[in-house]
């Protein structure tokens, strides 16, 4: 499977069936249409239609969000991990015709919003009013009371802290000073002088810095604070009613997600009309679609309207779209190449012989069997009661398979939530239990678990120079294949029990014969590396620093597999610490409870932590010593016409994703 072999589409058509056969390939998402590149065939200028689309579009997403603020749907970790709603074809023409009722909701809610908004501002702009009067509440007058016919008045601040008695030494005979509030930056003052010396007392106070207060309300402070405690009621219970019908209108929060779909769909469809050719009377579309699809949508087009559909084989410089398709095993990791890269033209896909070696290291990783447990029966419930969509479905997939090769391990490794068994059986039972392991213990023989983290790096980087190896011989070039290939195998192969020597004991006899055959593929290297040059000294040289590069490279790369022995020993390691620190109490009930709280608290702390580690360098080896053996990437993945909504989904809906 692996790659799907991608035909070049080419649909002549009656111009008044373009909107049909356009909403028909919507729906099946097959096939990548492509721009119009012939002059001869104009395209349609759609822009004002499509300009109208994200207009309405947009007022229905504000609407959403608005609504989400004010009366916000219940999210649970369920609702989080459900996928789009299914709707017939029939109910999306049947909903679509409540799309201008549902458009004046979404600018009502919107006019509600903006009106609790106004009424928001106005009621700061009158807060910030009343604490200003605040300092004038004493005052017993108008605020733009001058006087009366035989008196002068005057209302203002001065930028300082002064008595009423200290400003009448300085004003004349006939002026009284009050203060009706003061601080040590500012006092308010209202005076009183007759009229006869009012010019001499304006003269006066300019001098003191006397800022007079420009009001021109014919009532008092107090007056004018009822009536802005008035006004903030008012603006508070409009606004109150502006959000309550912001929740009434949220009830039609599917309706506006709905349309928020369809005029997506709309606006995609009017991109691609003007993206095609045009006659008088007919209309062109080319493009991408796999081969498998190629007989089922001609004859669905052809059986339904007047139309041409020619498949051809794309030309050879042409950038081919690409579009993965594997097993039901391998198919979970595809999000993986696709993280790093997708295959070119001449790679091929590296998700079928990445999968296996992908979910063993992540197990080996975690090797937690209780971990891997928890991971197997928390996916398989929500693949099994959830509506998910095809992406979080692959990704539950890859980690349920992850969680069988965890048990795996953990199994063999004897680590059921670190040494719970063991634990549980002493502290509660008074009993001693050794080993779980069908296999070995890593914590007490971590050696034995890095010689066999590096024999399956050792395998896992063979399996990348076999791929290496296959596309050479495809691709004709059968003695590079070999000549690249066979002495690396035979170098690395040769080193492998002389390395292994270091750390535990090896037969002489199977040390001699690495010796041997290691010996020949260094000469193999040094001999064969340099061969595409013409002078021997090159090629001697040329093969010197391809041997250096080897030696070095599959060094680094094989002892990064000793991170398989590091997560794995964390995991347990970790794990028993909390099974230590959860029955350090003697008493037998506090004992239990803290066994309870903090193995849950502490457990699910470390499978969290673990199985991102495990995760991230899973994929590193898969990136860095498992890719760059074979692969090159950069790919152009496919990407047909297709119903690209975000809360619905046709039941007729052709997945890619």
């Amino acid at each position: 499977m692996a790659k799907l072999k991608m035909k070049k589409i080419e649909l002549i058509a009656l111009l008044t069936d373009s909107k049909k056969i356009i909403e028909l390939l919507q729906r099946r998402g097959v096939v990548e249409i492509c721009e119009n590149k012939d002059d001869d065939l104009p395209g349609a200028n759609v822009s004002a239609v499509i300009a109208k689309f994200e207009k309405f579009r947009g007022t229905a997403a504000q609407a959403l969000e608005i609504s989400e603020k004010y009366a916000p749907e219940k999210a649970g970790l369920s609702s989080m991990l459900e996928g789009r709603k299914e709707l017939e074809t029939d109910e999306l023409g049947r909903d679509a015709v409540k799309l201008e009722e549902t458009m004046n909701i979404s600018r009502e809610i919107i006019a509600s919003q903006k009106a609790i908004a106004d009424a928001q501002s106005s009621a700061a702009q009158i807060t910030v009013r009343c604490d200003m009067l605040k300092q004038w509440e004493k005052l017993d007058v108008p605020m733009n009371f001058k006087g009366t016919s035989t008196t002068s008045a005057f209302i203002g601040t001065v930028p300082y802290a002064v008595t009423g008695s200290e400003l009448e030494q300085q004003l004349p005979d006939t002026c009284s000073a009050e203060v009706i509030s003061s601080s040590k930056d500012q006092t308010n003052l209202f005076i009183l002088c007759g009229k006869s010396v009012a010019d001499e007392a304006s003269d006066t106070l300019r001098r003191l810095n006397f800022v007079p207060l420009t009001e021109a309300e014919p009532r008092t402070p107090s007056e004018l604070l009822d009536g802005y405690k008035t006004q903030l009621h008012e603006l508070e219970k409009s606004s109150e009613k502006a959000r309550q019908r912001i929740v009434e209108l949220a009830e039609n929060r599917e309706m506006i997600k709905f349309v928020i779909d369809y005029l997506q769909m709309r606006k995609d469809k009017y991109e691609v009309l003007s993206s095609l050719g045009f006659t008088a009377n007919t209309f062109v579309l080319t493009g991408y679609i796999p081969e498998k699809c190629t007989e089922p949508i001609k004859k669905e087009i052809e059986s339904k309207y007047k139309a041409a559909i020619f498949i051809t084989d794309p030309a050879e410089d042409e950038d081919v779209p690409v579009l993965l398709e594997n097993s039901k095993f391998s198919e979970p990791v595809e999000a993986i190449t696709k993280m790093y890269a997708l295959p070119s033209k001449k790679d091929v896909d590296p998700t079928p012989v990445m999968s296996f070696f992908y979910y063993l290291f992540f197990g080996m990783m975690l090797s937690d069997a209780g971990y891997g447990l928890l991971m197997v029966i928390g996916t398989t419930l929500a693949l099994k009661k959830l509506n998910l969509e095809n992406s979080m479905k692959k990704t539950l997939v890859m980690f349920r398979n992850c969680g069988i090769s965890t048990v795996f391990w953990g199994t063999l490794f004897g680590s059921w939530f670190g040494d719970i068994v063991q634990t549980v059986a002493r502290e509660f039972f008074d009993k001693e239990i050794g080993s779980v392991a069908l296999w070995f213990e890593p914590i007490n023989d971590p050696i034995k678990l890095l010689l066999y983290s590096f024999g399956l790096g050792i395998l896992h980087l063979f399996l990348g120079i076999a791929v290496s190896f296959k596309m050479s011989w495809d691709d004709g070039r059968k003695l590079d294949a070999v000549l690249d290939t066979v002495p690396v195998y035979l170098t690395v192969l040769g080193v492998a029990p002389l390395g292994a020597s270091i750390f535990t004991d090896v037969p002489s006899s199977l040390k001699t014969i690495g010796s041997y055959v290691m010996i020949v593929g260094v000469v193999l290297i040094i001999l064969t590396a340099g061969r595409s040059s013409k002078n021997i000294f090159a090629r001697f040289f040329g093969g010197v620093y391809a041997l250096y590069n080897t030696a070095t490279g599959y060094l680094s790369d094989i002892l990064s597999y000793s991170r398989l022995l590091a997560l794995g020993l964390a995991t347990g390691s970790i794990a028993s610490v909390i099974n230590l620190m959860a029955v350090m109490p003697e008493n037998k009930i506090i004992k239990l409870i803290m066994f309870i709280v903090v193995g849950i608290v502490g457990h699910t702390a470390n499978l969290a932590i673990n199985l991102l580690g495990a995760y991230v360098h899973t994929d590193r080896l898969q990136f860095v010593e498992f890719f760059s053996k074979f692969y090159t990437g950069g790919g152009k993945e496919f990407e047909p016409l297709t119903v690209n909504t975000k809360y619905i989904k046709l039941k007729e809906e052709n997945s890619n994703d």
